[in-house]
């Protein structure tokens, strides 16, 4: 038989968790096959890619729709288990589990929503459902694998051990080119007496120089006050500089950015999305898993001399 679409695997795989026991992967997919009746040829079969069998890359969709809906959770790595959301949606009986559905859910339609591009024109208009070029369609894949790295990027940041959050922007700043992009010139100093600086980056040899960091890993509904801005400005004027970072996993309410616009002190804004697509664009806690080569003509090649 052919293997269902992702959608369609969301229900048998919310049912493979009803019992409410947290399950690896790669047994959420024996139990699914088995009650979708799939032989073995059909668990075989791959992606054009070659790379990874489709009924796992589906399974594997089909889990992270439903974790940003918030019917599963990851609780490590690889494994899952349903939530409360999830194990009262089944307690509904629902005949399907699919993207429509789970619209219904804020925390999915708001990534679906942050998932959106514009569409690209055509020579016949912009009308709905145009077909696009093969190389829309893979800049559309890409760009939807990217948002589905940076959500998980930002959730394991958020679900790491405290003190995890400073290191990465430490990291992260040396790995954008502060402190000349030697991992000697940043410091973690977060902890007891850190006055109010959880990491530094020296921008010159004799730290004549010094960028002040400042972390706060709050959940999404918990944003960065202004009065956390004061305190951070009043830590880097006590520390002898005049530049920081501000680093949040959740926002900054309007009050606090206008602080920043109006305060003597420069100090740079970073929240936690803006913090995953940092993350990503420069390596840190990710890596390339696969290159797409694609070649198109040499047109100098063929541009061939008049006899």
């Amino acid at each position: 038989m052919v293997v269902p679409d992702f959608q369609s695997l969301m229900l048998p795989t919310l049912k493979v968790l009803s019992d409410g026991k947290a399950r690896a992967v790669v047994r959420i997919r024996e139990r699914v096959a088995k009650a979708e009746a799939l032989t073995t040829e059909d668990l075989q079969e791959l992606l054009p890619s070659g790379r990874q069998p489709v009924f796992a890359n589906r399974i594997a969709w089909a889990l992270v729709h439903m974790q940003r809906a918030g019917l599963v959770t990851r609780v490590a790595r690889g494994i899952y288990q349903a939530t409360e959301s999830g194990t009262l949606l089944l307690g509904q009986a629902p005949k399907r589990i699919d993207m429509r559905l789970l619209g219904s859910y804020p925390a999915y339609a708001q990534w679906r929503q942050e998932q959106k591009r514009p569409r690209s024109r055509n020579r016949n208009g912009d009308k709905p459902g145009d077909p696009s070029t093969p190389e829309e369609t893979l800049d559309a894949a890409a760009e939807q694998l990217r948002h589905a790295l940076e959500a998980d990027v930002l959730d394991r940041v958020r679900s790491a051990p405290p003190g995890f959050l400073e290191r990465v922007i430490v990291d992260l700043l040396v790995a954008m080119g502060y402190g000349g992009g030697d991992e000697a010139m940043g410091q973690v100093t977060g902890g007891s007496g850190d006055g109010g600086i959880d990491g530094k980056i020296r921008e010159d040899a004799l730290g004549l120089d010094e960028l002040c960091l400042q972390a706060k890993k709050y959940s999404a509904d918990r944003p960065v006050g202004a009065s956390d801005l004061r305190n951070f400005a009043g830590a880097i004027a006590a520390a002898g500089t005049t530049k920081g970072v501000f680093v949040t996993t959740s926002d900054f309410t309007p009050a606090a950015k206008d602080f920043v616009r109006r305060s003597p002190t420069r100090i740079v804004l970073i929240n936690g999305s803006d913090l995953a697509s940092l993350l990503v664009e420069h390596a840190v806690g990710v890596r390339t898993k696969r290159t797409l080569e694609i070649k198109r003509i040499d047109e100098d090649y063929f541009q061939l001399e008049d006899e």
